[in-house]
C-alpha cells in the first residue's frame, strides 16, 4: 500500500510539473468564477425587493420564460442555471483568446486536466489576454481577442446571468440563453467544433420558434429579429465562403516555392475582397455590417466563424430529413 501510494504521489507531482501552467491558469480561471458566482444575488431576492426596479424585474422574468421554454419546447435539460445575476456594472468581464497558423487553418489548442482540449483560452483579465496574444503573434500564429457576452461552465457552477445580457434585444437574448443551455445539456470532450455548430444551430432556430410562440409571425419584434438573422446568414455564408478560398489559397502553397512575403500578399488579397464585398451583400439593412478601418480579419477570425457556423447545413438537413423538426426527438437522439 505504501509503495501504491508514494507511486500516486509521485505520478501527481509529474502531473503537476508537466501541467503547471494549465494548473495555475485553471485555478486562476476557477478562482474568477467563483467569485462571480458568490457575488451574484438571487433572482427570487431581487424580484422580492420592492427597490428592484420594474424593468429589471420584467428582464429576469423574461430570461425564466427562455428557460421555461427551452426546456419544454426543446428538450434541453432542466437546470438551475440563470437563476442568480450578476452585476457588471456595465463592463466586459471576460475575454476570448484564439490562435490560428498563419497559413493554414489549424487552430492552435490548449489542453486541461479533466475538461480536454480546447480551441480558445478565456480571461477575466485583458492585459493577460493581450499580453499572451503578442506572444502567439511573436511565434507566428494569427490571434484573435475579443469580449465575451456568455459562457457556460458545464455544470460545474450554476451560471448567473450577467447583467449586460438584459440589455440586449429579446432575439439576442433568448439566442444566447438557448446557446449556453445547449451546452449544458450536450457537450463532448475534445469536439469543440461539433459543440459550438450545435449550440448555434439550436439556439437560431429555437430562438425564433421562442418568439413566433410568444408574439406571433406579424409582430414587429419577430420581422426584425428574423430580418436581422436573415442578414446575419447571408454575412456568414461570405465569411464561410472567403475562409474556402483562402484554404484552397494556403494548399496551393505546397506546391509552389513561395516566400513568406508573397504568401502573405496572396492571403492579404483575397482578405482585401472579402472585406470589399460585404458592399455587395443584399442586407435588409445597410447599416448592420459596418466596416471600420479598423477591422483587420485574418484567419484566427475566418476559423472561429467555421467554429461557430460550418456545420449548420448538416444539422439543418439531418433535423428536417430524420426528425421532422422536432427538438425533442432530435436532442434525445444527439444525447
Amino acid at each position: 500500500m505504501k509503495k501504491i501510494l508514494l507511486s500516486l504521489l509521485g505520478l501527481l507531482i509529474f502531473s503537476l510539473i508537466i501541467f503547471y501552467d494549465s494548473v495555475a491558469y485553471v485555478s486562476k480561471m476557477g478562482y474568477n468564477q467563483i467569485k462571480i458566482v458568490y457575488d451574484a444575488r438571487p433572482i427570487d431576492e431581487i424580484l422580492a425587493d420592492p427597490s428592484s426596479p420594474d424593468s429589471l424585474k420584467n428582464r429576469l422574468n423574461f430570461v425564466q420564460e427562455i428557460k421555461q421554454y427551452a426546456f419544454d419546447s426543446l428538450g434541453l435539460n432542466p437546470s438551475e442555471n440563470y437563476t442568480s445575476l450578476y452585476d457588471q456594472h456595465g463592463k466586459a468581464i471576460l475575454w476570448n483568446l484564439s490562435a490560428c497558423k498563419e497559413f493554414e487553418f489549424v487552430a492552435k489548442r490548449w489542453t486541461f486536466p479533466i475538461i480536454g482540449s480546447f480551441p480558445y483560452k478565456g480571461y477575466f483579465d485583458i492585459d493577460d489576454a493581450i499580453a499572451y496574444g503578442k506572444q502567439l503573434k511573436a511565434d507566428g500564429w494569427d490571434v484573435r481577442v475579443r469580449s465575451v457576452g456568455g459562457w457556460s461552465t458545464l455544470g460545474w457552477f450554476k451560471d448567473p446571468i450577467l447583467s449586460n445580457m438584459l440589455d440586449r434585444s429579446d432575439g439576442d437574448l433568448a439566442n444566447l440563453i438557448i446557446h449556453e443551455l445547449t451546452h449544458s445539456t450536450l457537450f463532448i470532450k475534445d469536439n469543440i467544433e461539433f459543440n459550438e455548430n450545435l449550440a448555434s444551430f439550436v439556439a437560431d432556430q429555437g430562438a425564433i420558434r421562442f418568439l413566433k410562440s410568444r408574439y406571433g409571425e406579424t409582430d414587429s419584434l419577430f420581422l426584425d429579429y428574423t430580418s436581422k438573422e436573415s442578414d446575419t446568414k447571408k454575412f456568414i455564408d461570405h465569411i464561410l465562403q472567403t475562409a474556402n478560398n483562402l484554404d484552397s489559397l494556403y494548399q496551393s502553397f505546397n506546391a509552389q516555392n513561395l516566400t513568406d512575403t508573397v504568401k502573405r500578399e496572396l492571403k492579404q488579397s483575397v482578405i482585401n475582397s472579402f472585406i470589399n464585398g460585404i458592399d455587395t451583400i443584399s442586407f435588409f439593412n445597410k447599416n448592420r455590417f459596418k466596416i471600420s478601418e479598423s477591422f483587420k480579419p485574418n484567419n484566427a477570425y475566418f476559423m472561429a466563424f467555421r467554429r461557430y457556423n460550418e456545420k449548420q447545413n448538416e444539422f439543418k438537413i439531418e433535423f428536417k430529413r430524420d426528425f421532422n423538426f422536432d427538438f425533442k426527438r432530435y436532442l434525445a437522439y444527439l444525447k
